[in-house]
């Protein structure tokens, strides 16, 4: 029996003050819905992260997902990838590895599951990776530390391993950055979320998800050392990349 997903309310009551957004538990609790709504095409995006990922997972080695949150896509990659492969989550809220370990626990088995606590501010200890995903994480990294972070993830990896990385991005023209933004508010209108909400998450979201635009976002990856990069996925102000070591 399929578990009811709650609905993500976080931001539907005005506050007279907003903090600045954290993976708190409030979040946690019902992130999965939180980001079905928010994301456009999110269902299929996962999909397609499952489809890239198992034809580069190769047996003995690990797939890291770095800002992990309640484990979809390793539940979603479970079934398609050999049992030798191990998953290495890795995210900076407690309370996210919580739902995590409780999604996957029961479905992963015997595969090795590794769940670590950490800051990728502060970098990220990756090894024997034949597939890395960054899934709406590289945005929270402050932009100091990502070209730190995007080497220990390379220096991480297998040869022929990719990178997926999924990112909301600034428009290269600011006429489209303004149509992108109010064609993805519509998007949450639709799916239900009130002007309030759409506003006080959007303030809060304001000095902690910074995004590149998507020629920085290749830029970073090429200057980086992969040396085949592509877009798999985009819609208006979302876009999917896909790098190969």
């Amino acid at each position: 029996m399929a578990t009811e997903i709650a609905r993500d309310e976080v931001y539907r009551a005005e506050r007279d003050r907003i903090g600045d957004f954290t993976f708190d538990k409030s979040v946690a609790g019902v992130f999965d819905d939180m980001v079905t709504r928010s994301v456009p095409f999110y269902t299929e995006i996962q999909r397609m992260i499952t489809e890239i990922a198992r034809d580069f997972a190769v047996p003995g080695s690990a797939v890291y997902d770095l800002g992990c949150s309640t484990g979809t896509t390793f539940a979603n990659l479970h079934p398609h990838v050999d049992p030798s492969v191990s998953f290495v989550g890795f995210d900076n809220a407690p309370e996210m590895l919580a739902k995590c370990r409780g999604k996957l626990e029961p479905i992963l088995h015997n595969r090795p599951l590794d769940l670590r606590c950490r800051d990728l501010n502060e970098g990220a200890d990756v090894e024997n990776a034949s597939v890395v995903a960054l899934i709406l994480t590289l945005q929270f990294i402050r932009p100091l530390h990502r070209n730190k972070l995007m080497g220990d993830i390379f220096r991480g990896m297998r040869e022929q391993g990719c990178l997926i990385l999924v990112e909301k991005v600034l428009a290269e023209e600011s006429l489209f950055n303004r149509l992108f933004i109010k064609y993805y508010y519509d998007l949450k209108r639709r799916e239900g979320y009130s002007d309030t909400e759409i506003a006080q998450k959007r303030e809060a979201l304001e000095n902690v998800l910074i995004p590149y635009k998507l020629l920085e976002n290749r830029k970073l990856l090429m200057d980086t050392g992969f040396r085949e990069v592509d877009v798999f996925f985009k819609w208006y102000n979302f876009c999917g990349i896909v790098a190969v070591k």
